[in-house]
Formats: structure tokens, C-alpha cells, sequence
């Protein structure tokens, strides 16, 4: 079984996560090595709708080292497999104003084909980041008491 499990932190300070999905990724064969050696970065991707299909964007997934001619480029679209079903749940959803489709995290499912988690969200506002923050602290504190 595979360790790979790469997560997009800002996602849960920036966003508030309404409903998660797993979806399949559609990715070249340098691109799943890569993956396979934690060579990916999820902190500037979202996903957008073209033609009813749903395509990650930004999700740098850095070249193989010994691939030659045959690499692929960091920064492609790559296209996410679900069924129609969620496919049309998700694009109604989106239409909604305010309503994001971001990455949550990117992992290696226990048949080796590569998921990604992804969540539709919506934007927190400045308070609500400091109250996150708020949050942790306290959680950290109580924590370290606890230790001692």
C-alpha cells in the first residue's frame, strides 16, 4: 500500500467545506510516478466545468527526473472522473453564487490508481479566519496542558 497523501492546508483556513467527493484523475504515466514520489502541489488548484466535464486547473505535478523527451507539462489540465450523477449535482450547486469546487487532498487509493478528494466550498470572511485561529490555539493549549 501506497503512503502518498498529499493535502492542501490553506483549503480548510480559506474555505468552509460544504459536501466531499472522490474523484478519479486522468493522468499521463510520468505524471502517476511522480505523484508516487510526493512530486505534487494542490495549494493553487481549482476545478472548473468545460462542456458539462469537470477539469482540475493549476494542480502542479512536478516532471519525472529520468523521463527524457517523454515528460509531461507541470501545470496541465487534467480532467476528473465521476458519474453524470454527481457530475450534474455539483455543476447545479456551482451555479449558486459564492459556491467553489476546490482540492482537498491527493492520494493513492489502495488499488494504486490515483483519487482526489475534492469539496464544493464557500469563501470565509476575515472573521471567520480569526476565529479559526482562535480555535487552534485553544486546541494547542489545552493539548500542551494535558502533556504536563
Amino acid at each position: 500500500m501506497s503512503n502518498v497523501n498529499i493535502k492542501n492546508k490553506k483549503a480548510f483556513f480559506e474555505f468552509h467545506i460544504l459536501n466531499k467527493y472522490t474523484a478519479g484523475v486522468a493522468l499521463l504515466g510520468t505524471e502517476i510516478k511522480s505523484i508516487r514520489n510526493n512530486n505534487a502541489n494542490l495549494s493553487d488548484a481549482f476545478c472548473t466545468f468545460n462542456n458539462s466535464e469537470l477539469y482540475i486547473k493549476n494542480l502542479h505535478i512536478g516532471e519525472l527526473q529520468n523521463a527524457g523527451l517523454n515528460n509531461h507539462i507541470p501545470k496541465r489540465d487534467r480532467k476528473l472522473l465521476l458519474n453524470r450523477l454527481e457530475l450534474n449535482k455539483i455543476e447545479s450547486k456551482v451555479k449558486e453564487k459564492g459556491i467553489t469546487i476546490i482540492p482537498l487532498r491527493l492520494f493513492i487509493n489502495k488499488n494504486g490508481k490515483a483519487k482526489i478528494e475534492i469539496a464544493l466550498s464557500k469563501g470565509k470572511k476575515l472573521y471567520d479566519k480569526r476565529e479559526s485561529i482562535k480555535e487552534k490555539d485553544i486546541k494547542r493549549d489545552i493539548n500542551r496542558s494535558q502533556i504536563l
